[in-house]
């Protein structure tokens, strides 16, 4: 399997509670010869000690790209018919942004910026919804915000020049065999539009090793080192 030469990495979900799995991965891309930046998608909103955040600022120094990731990572409420699906099919509880009006989107993108800038560590420049579900927020209430980009489904979004620019996504969340099926396929069309476009995003959570599509993972792993 060879991937496009221009493949973006990120991990999901860096929380107190992931760090120990999140470094696990990053010694298997760096085993695997991975090229590049990994992008580290923080979430702020948990009890991080003081040794955590020197976790942060460790791998910030190495060279890897820290990203805002929500807030808590989790909803308590889940709010219409199309929060519902999504929830069911894709993102579980953790779609914040699906429960929250633009206003209530607005204020914790701030707070997410915000917090990195409080801990002493890099001001991010991309913030990743959590399932990467904006949520009922305009671009123009983006330009305001304290980032410039924004990674959804179809792409990163520039907010400054309002441009988005288009990368495929593959990713291997899957703890059901429904969910693995789906995302196989999901994954090979993506891959199939990678290869004509010469880039790729590829996506891993904390525990995708341990899950259905593990070897998937693995073998593209092992294709972005070559």
């Amino acid at each position: 399997m060879k991937l496009p030469a221009r493949t973006l990495v990120s991990i999901h979900d860096v929380m107190p509670e992931t760090l120990d799995e999140v470094e696990d991965i990053l010694q298997r891309l760096a085993d695997a010869g991975t090229p590049g930046t990994v992008t580290l998608l923080v979430v702020p909103g948990r009890n991080w000690s003081a040794d955590d955040i020197a976790v942060l600022r460790r791998w910030a120094d190495a060279g890897h790209e820290l990203a805002g990731h929500g807030w808590a990572h989790e909803v308590e409420t889940i709010r219409g018919v199309w929060h519902r699906l999504h929830s069911l099919f894709i993102s579980r509880n953790v779609a914040e942004h699906l429960a929250l009006d633009e206003q209530g989107i607005r204020t914790l993108i701030e707070e997410c910026h915000a917090w990195f800038v409080q801990m002493g560590l890099p001001a991010p420049t991309m913030y990743v919804p959590p399932a990467w579900a904006m949520g009922r927020v305009g671009k123009s209430a983006l330009r305001a915000l304290p980032f410039r980009y924004y990674e959804t489904l179809s792409g990163i979004y520039d907010a400054t020049t309002g441009t988005m620019t288009r990368i495929p996504l593959v990713g291997f969340e899957a703890d059901t065999p429904l969910r693995a099926g789906l995302l196989r396929l999901f994954n090979a069309v993506n891959r199939w539009l990678a290869n004509r476009r010469g880039q790729l995003r590829l996506a891993i959570h904390p525990q995708d090793f341990d899950l259905l599509l593990a070897d998937d993972l693995e073998r593209m792993t092992g294709a972005v080192g070559m």
